[in-house]
């Protein structure tokens, strides 16, 4: 059951959530399938697929097994064509998330990364690290 949640996922909670199934993020992922929208964007999935398929992640899972969750990711998600350049974040790759939801009109952003973290709220845009998001859906 969806509803008009619409959830943008940082890359580090993606890969989490693929590396470690029983982790905050997977949860967070799940939840966030589950209740709402996955937005992507062009710039988020083309950094999602080099991230996935570095070498170094190996060793906790699969390339084929990474491979095939990115595309049910893909194939699950929203695409957005972003329209606002952002420049806002202290880490400038991270910018794209940030247009992402702009764009997308995204319920929140989910992030472990704390260049984004310190943005909370980016206007008016929640952004919470998974154990936030999974406390904040115990209430819907």
């Amino acid at each position: 059951m969806t509803s008009d949640r619409r959830f943008v996922l940082d890359t580090n909670v993606v890969m989490s959530a693929v590396l470690l199934p029983q982790s905050l993020a997977r949860q967070a992922f799940d939840q966030a399938h589950k209740r709402g929208i996955l937005l992507l964007s062009t710039a988020t999935a083309q950094e999602l697929d080099a991230v996935i398929q570095r070498p170094k992640f190996d060793r906790y899972a699969p390339l084929e097994h990474r491979l095939r969750f990115l595309t049910t990711f893909i194939l699950a998600a929203t695409l957005i064509t972003t329209t606002e350049t952002v420049t806002d974040c202290r880490g400038a790759n991270d910018n794209k998330f940030l247009e992402l939801a702009v764009s997308g009109r995204a319920t929140c952003i989910v992030s472990g990364d704390n260049d984004l973290l310190a943005l909370h709220p980016f206007r008016g845009i929640p952004i919470l690290t998974p154990r936030q998001l999974l406390d904040q859906v115990a209430g819907w």
